[in-house]
């Protein structure tokens, strides 16, 4: 079994609002859960532009530092608040991961937003 650390980047089917089943995407590890069923707070990862949230969400660009690491196809956005717990059981596998230092920034991000509203 694969070791999952905060910031890989993995792909599963999204769980959708509506309890509909979602396609197949790439998600950002947050955290995983404390506790025993190996569950993980998770974030949405899309190409989609038009949905960016400039006060909270991240884009990743493909001319960014860390860009290269994550396996992703394109520039993306980090859609912070499109979160989600899973469980490590529907993970399909790791296909990268962000730097540390976006990784803070995302959580620091998150804790403000928590905080201020």
């Amino acid at each position: 079994m694969e070791l999952r650390q905060p910031g890989q980047i993995v792909l599963l089917k999204f769980p959708q609002t509506d309890l509909n089943e979602g396609k197949l995407r790439p998600v950002l590890l947050l955290s995983k859960l404390p506790g025993n069923l190996n569950d993980w707070l998770i974030c949405m990862v899309t190409t989609k532009h038009k949905t960016f949230s400039d006060d909270i969400d991240e884009v990743i660009n493909d001319s960014d530092n860390d860009f290269n690491d994550t396996g992703l196809k394109s520039s993306s956005v980090l859609r912070i608040l499109r979160i989600a717990v899973i469980n490590r059981s529907i993970m399909l596998g790791k296909i990268g991961n962000i730097s540390d230092l976006r990784l803070t920034r995302i959580k620091s991000k998150i804790s403000k937003w928590i905080l201020e509203n």
